[in-house]
């Protein structure tokens, strides 16, 4: 491991509002914030919105500025890249916001039920292989369902044209309720100040002339089913995604 990398590691230790605990350190057992953010974590009763897979963590940070009376929390694997966020809400002295370096697998481990208000998924890989990989798989989504409040809501923001038609066709399956949807953000009429928030990949996407697409839904009470149809896969190579993805 580089020194570069080493020294953010040591300084994400000393964040307060970081908390490091990947699979290997939590295994079976719930973490001791469960059920208890608002208490014990943020010491508020505001609403509390997860950002999963939120990489470098800016969205996160950019939500919580935009938002004070609401809390943030980002959660990604990759510490190196969740220490760009950490730093940035460090410095700017954001008292709404957290980040949480762990497995999305194992999300259940670490919140109640009803204790989310809102999960944001920014730009995940679409797993074009995987299915239960996903994060808008039934998969993820019955993990979902035991940690939001009853109104809760899921929104999807991607460049991936397979990852937002095999999301939009698992919502129209399942009837789940259409807060808002487009194939096109920056051209449609729902675009407002939360959904211009732009991270690092984002902008390059765009200036690669790649449409953004965004889908915010909530769930119901009936099981869930996956959609048994075949989508394109994307032609292109995202960053960060293996190349193997694609064929």
């Amino acid at each position: 491991m580089g020194k570069n990398k080493l020294a953010k590691f040591e300084e994400m230790e000393r964040f307060e509002h970081v908390v490091q605990a990947p699979y290997h350190k939590v295994q079976n057992d719930d973490f001791c914030l469960k059920g208890n953010w608002n208490k014990e974590f943020f010491k508020n009763t505001n609403p509390i919105v997860l950002e999963l897979g939120c990489g470098k963590g800016e969205y996160t940070v950019e939500l919580a500025e935009k938002n004070p009376s609401v809390n943030f929390i980002g959660v990604d694997i990759k510490g190196a890249r969740l220490w760009k966020g950490a730093k940035q809400a460090f410095e700017k002295q954001l008292k709404n916001v957290g980040f949480l370096r762990t497995n999305i697998e194992i999300i259940s481990q670490f919140f109640g039920e009803n204790e989310i208000a809102e999960i944001w998924l920014t730009f995940p890989d679409p797993q074009m292989k995987k299915t239960r990989k996903r994060l808008t798989s039934t998969t993820f989504l019955k993990k979902y369902k035991t940690l939001l409040k009853k109104d809760g809501i899921i929104h999807l923001k991607t460049d991936s044209n397979f990852q937002y038609t095999y999301t939009r066709e698992l919502v129209y399956l399942n009837k789940f309720e259409i807060l808002a949807e487009t194939d096109n953000l920056y051209k449609s009429e729902i675009l407002n100040e939360t959904l211009q928030i732009k991270t690092f990949y984002e902008k390059q996407w765009l200036s690669r002339g790649i449409t953004i697409k965004y889908i915010a839904f909530m769930l119901n009470d009936k099981p869930f089913e996956e959609p048994d149809i075949e989508i394109e896969k994307d032609e292109y190579r995202s960053f960060g995604r293996s190349a193997k993805d694609i064929h």
